[in-house]
Parts: structure tokens; sequence; C-alpha cells
């Protein structure tokens, strides 16, 4: 079996189910036959690394850890679901201390451990302020880490085929930017339809109404309809920003970034924007829309900021302004 890379790709979280849907993907796409298995669960990580030997991928070295030091030591790319996942009636920003606080000994684990790490993705919740807390820790360059923030745009477009009785695959340019939560920007007016503007299907006010609902909620969908949160669409769109990083096809759905831009007068923000993910890592353009969208991505930025600060009077991250003394990068 040819392989992307032969480097070390640890997954953080690899006891659960998005964790085992990340590594079963990574080996079904041929990334890297060295995949390291961590989770703070024995058992758990235990079984998945059993699960991934009856498999039987030819050519590959999965090992499984519960110490930190064996599973980042010499990873050169990273994803981690190693957050608390939320449950019916609980809201991303609902995650915030307990995974915030799960996400700086991850990025004390990055500098401690691996600070030549390439890429490391993070996607348990809030993504925003989870990334951004690991960022701070780790010490790397901020194009060095993203967060999983597609998932929005993909339920958008997916919401627009049914709203337009289209297969999803024709709906384009759907995009949602900002917050990866509740305060969402979505970005409808350059969205193409089999070939039309989407202007041309005249969706009634009604039926949009439950367009964006459902990309809003399209997380606490899944919840009431399987019981659980999301594992399938996270793992395999974690796993497609690592590939893009590790030198495969690019990936240009939205990713969460370190944004800092004066003329974008969005600052030290981890957040949604129009990305592509490269060998060279990621790097962003800002968005174009509406006057209405970009009301509503400022509102979102708000929101995050407001996040920001709730984490940095918790301790978990100092004030901006003493942020390079913890990562000279930002």
């Amino acid at each position: 079996m040819k392989f992307l890379t032969n480097e070390k790709l640890t997954i953080v979280g690899a006891g659960g189910a998005i964790g085992s849907n990340m590594a079963q993907t990574a080996l079904m796409l041929g990334l890297t036959p060295n995949i390291c298995l961590y989770d703070i669960y024995g058992p758990g990580v235990n079984g998945v690394a059993e699960e991934m030997s009856h498999c039987a991928f030819e050519g590959v070295n999965v090992t499984w850890t519960t110490d930190p030091a064996e599973a980042f030591t010499n990873a050169k790319y990273i994803i981690s679901s190693g957050g608390a996942p939320r449950k019916e009636g609980m809201t991303r920003e609902d995650l915030l201390k307990g995974n915030c606080q799960i996400a700086a000994e991850f990025g004390d684990n990055i500098k401690k451990y691996c600070p030549d790490v390439k890429h490391v993705v993070v996607i348990f919740n809030p993504a925003d302020v989870t990334a951004l807390t690991a960022l701070i820790h780790s010490g790397l360059k901020p194009n060095q880490l993203t967060s999983l923030a597609a998932l929005d745009s993909t339920r958008l477009q997916e919401a627009i085929g049914q709203a337009c009785g289209v297969p999803q695959y024709k709906v384009e340019n759907a995009r949602t930017y900002g917050g990866h939560g509740e305060a969402m920007a979505v970005f409808a007016s350059k969205i193409v339809v089999d070939g039309k503007p989407l202007a041309e299907y005249n969706i009634p006010a009604d039926k949009w109404a439950q367009v964006l609902q459902d990309t809003v909620q399209g997380g606490s969908k899944i919840i009431k309809l399987r019981g659980r949160s999301s594992f399938q669409s996270p793992a395999y769109l974690s796993v497609k920003m690592i590939e893009a990083a590790m030198g495969g096809a690019e990936f240009t759905w939205p990713a969460g970034c370190y944004v800092n831009c004066e003329k974008c007068g969005y600052k030290n923000v981890m957040m949604a924007m129009p990305t592509v993910i490269n060998a060279n890592g990621v790097s962003y353009t800002a968005p174009t829309g509406t006057p209405e969208e970009i009301a509503a991505l400022k509102a979102s930025v708000e929101h995050l900021n407001k996040m920001r600060e709730e984490i940095i009077s918790l301790g978990i991250i100092p004030a901006v302004e003493d942020w390079k003394t913890m990562n000279p990068n930002l």
C-alpha cells in the first residue's frame, strides 16, 4: 500500500467514536502507516487498536498508549478530539471551561514533547476557543494549527440542496464564517445551485428559516436522531484537513484559523475564514459578502471575543498583551 507520508500521526481521544473513526479513515485514505492512538482511557483505546488490527491494513504500524510522552514524542501531525462531547440540550459553549482546560494541557504537551510538529487539527468544542487555547500553550506558529469549522458549511450545503430539490454536490460556495457555534455567520449571497444563483430559486421565508435552523442546529439534530454527538462527519473532515497538511489534495472548506488582521478588523481570535490548507499550513483571505452578512460576521466575532475574555478570566490563557510570553509566534 502506498502512503502519503511515513511520518507519525497522533490521534488524541482515539478511544472515542470520533477518534476511532479518524484512525480508520486515515488508514483507508493511506495517509501514513505510522499512527499512534492516544487516550486517557486505556481499555477504550486498546479496543480501537484491536479493531484496526482486525481490519488487516497492509504495511501499517498502529500503536496505542495512555502516556502523553509516548504519544506526542516525534509526532509530526496531530488531530485531537480529546474533549468532552456534547449531550442533548447542550450548546458547544456549555463545554467551555472543562474543554479549554483540556486544550491547555494538550498545547503544553505539544510544546514539551513535539515542538517540531508540522500541523495540528483541534476539533473538540467549543472549537474556536479550545483551538485558540491550544495554540497559545503550544508555542506553534498560527499557520500550523487549525480547528474544524467546515461542518457548518457542509450542513448549509445539505440544507440548501434539500430546499432547492437538487443533490447536495450541486450546491457551490455554501459557506459559514466566524464562530463554530450558535452565532455562526451564514454567507449565502454567492451560493450557486446547479449552475444558477441561489436567488433565482426564490426560497420562501419559512423555508429559508428552516435552512438556517438545519445549519445552525445540525449537530443538535444528530444528537436527537442518534442519541449521541456527531462522530462520522467530524472524523472524516478533520482527517481530510490533516491529509492536506501532509501534501495531499488541498482542503478548501472553511477552517478555523488564528486571525490578527487590522485591515479585516478581526484581531486575536480563532475563527472560520475563507481558507486553504496545504503542505504550507493554513492561509486565509478576508470574507466578502453583503452588508447583512458582514454585520452577522462582526456579531459572531464579538461572541468569540466574549468567550476569549471568559477563559482569560478563568486563568486558562493570559491576557492578550501577554500571549507572546507564552507563544512568541503570536
